[in-house]
């Protein structure tokens, strides 16, 4: 797991304002998939995404990776067109196609103009790469290729083996600890039978969100969900995962690293999407280390002692329990002290609590810049996609700032002392001798 780049996404539901929300409107078609809709006639666009219950966590044992091709290689091909024809006919109507995977989901969507001339092939393209992908042999080992060669360069990197390291530490044989770009092993092992196996278990309406934000009626947001998955079988949801253990003790790992600065990590198994506790650990969490240069950490490492440029902590919700994270990165002959300030910070925020300027602060700035998370029709379809595929209330956003504004010292505390154990969590340690 990238967690850089997940971290970004968790900011998609941290934030809340007395801002009104979009309404939203949502409806499910036959074959079982749910449907997001958002009507916004500000600019002649349409956003439109599909979301599955197939990210990473749904590979194969021994086939990681199998996720990530599968959705990487939708626009390679379909039964019909070429993945150069596929390119030039979204060139040629100024619509823009995209693909993601992660931990939980995998997404495909495509951005259009909403002029029925433009976004109704857009739309049928978009259809025809979900619904009937090719996997072309060659595609699949151009992308093997270029994986193979992300893993070569990923072994030079201490970040990169920090994250993989401190997975596996977290989550074991959970699928959670396994990385999504797999490794030389598995990405070798993959078959272009693998991929029509995944995506006709995982690619079905049972297991799809449809997410459309833009300058479209209701009534033709029906019509475009119906075209969209209104053809693809109606299949099964995915089965639940196996639950994620807590740690039962400490554990350090170690590994020297020919670099000039040490990464350091330091987690366990946090907290799930709609987790009760999900206010006070986030709000006592933008104290602790997510609140950048203002938070506890920060100030003790970074302001007071000059230990490190950049340190952070965040949580990262998953359908189960996603990481708690704390890291930074530093001198190596500096990673000792730091190690230690960083555990005795945690130590103090966890016996202590925070103070009532933090949290107030901490409010303040979590409910002021809702507005700002809306501003796009990306956005919105990022926040959509994430009250779908783990069905949070359509009033979440609504309802989220009121929260926000409820959590008190207690509560952080209280739910620290309960969910976050120095005694119970893995560090990671990479880099050169000090």
């Amino acid at each position: 797991m990238a967690i850089k780049r997940v971290f970004l996404l968790i900011a998609l539901l941290a934030t809340s304002s007395v801002w009104a929300s979009p309404a939203i409107q949502h409806w499910n078609l036959k074959n079982g998939a749910r449907v997001y809709f958002v009507e916004s006639h500000e600019l002649p666009m349409v956003r439109v995404s599909m979301v599955f219950d197939a990210g990473s966590s749904r590979d194969d044992k021994g086939l990681e990776a199998q996720s990530l091709l599968t959705n990487h290689l939708l626009d390679e091909g379909t039964t019909e067109l070429g993945a150069d024809e596929i390119a030039a006919r979204l060139e040629g109507l100024g619509a823009e196609l995209s693909t993601d995977v992660d931990l939980d989901m995998a997404s495909v969507g495509i951005r259009s103009l909403s002029d029925k001339e433009k976004l109704a092939p857009a739309l049928d393209i978009l259809t025809r790469l979900v619904t009937r992908p090719a996997f072309p042999e060659a595609s699949l080992e151009r992308e093997r290729q270029r994986l193979l060669v992300g893993l070569e360069r990923a072994e030079q990197e201490p970040d990169d083996k920090a994250d993989k390291i401190f997975n596996k530490l977290v989550f074991g044989a959970h699928p959670y600890g396994r990385s999504s770009s797999g490794d030389k092993k598995s990405v070798k092992a993959i078959t272009r039978d693998d991929l029509v196996r995944f995506h006709k278990q995982y690619y079905v309406g049972a297991n799809a969100i449809v997410v459309i934000v833009g300058d479209m009626s209701k009534s033709q947001a029906k019509r475009v969900s119906r075209k969209l998955v209104g053809s693809l079988p109606a299949g099964s949801r995915a089965a639940p995962l196996p639950p994620v253990r807590d740690l039962t003790g400490a554990e350090t790992r170690r590994i020297v690293f020919p670099s000039t600065q040490t990464h350091i990590l330091m987690g366990m198994p946090g907290m799930r999407r709609g987790d009760p506790d999900y206010f006070p650990l986030y709000v006592g969490n933008y104290i602790l280390g997510g609140g950048g240069l203002v938070s506890r950490l920060s100030q003790e490492i970074r302001e007071k002692r000059g230990l490190s440029y950049s340190v952070y902590s965040y949580f990262y919700p998953l359908r189960d329990k996603g990481p708690f994270v704390m890291g930074l990165q530093t001198r190596n002959k500096q990673r000792d002290q730091a190690l230690k300030v960083m555990r005795e910070t945690l130590n103090t925020y966890i016996s202590k609590g925070p103070s009532e300027t933090e949290l107030e602060a901490a409010k303040k700035h979590i409910t002021g810049g809702f507005a700002l998370r809306l501003d796009s029709s990306a956005k919105i379809a990022g926040y959509l996609a994430v009250l779908g595929f783990y069905q949070l209330p359509l009033t979440y956003l609504d309802d989220f700032n009121k929260k926000i504004e409820a959590v008190t010292l207690e509560q952080v505390k209280d739910a620290f002392s309960r969910r976050v154990d120095p005694k119970r969590m893995v560090t990671v340690v990479v880099g050169g001798k000090g």
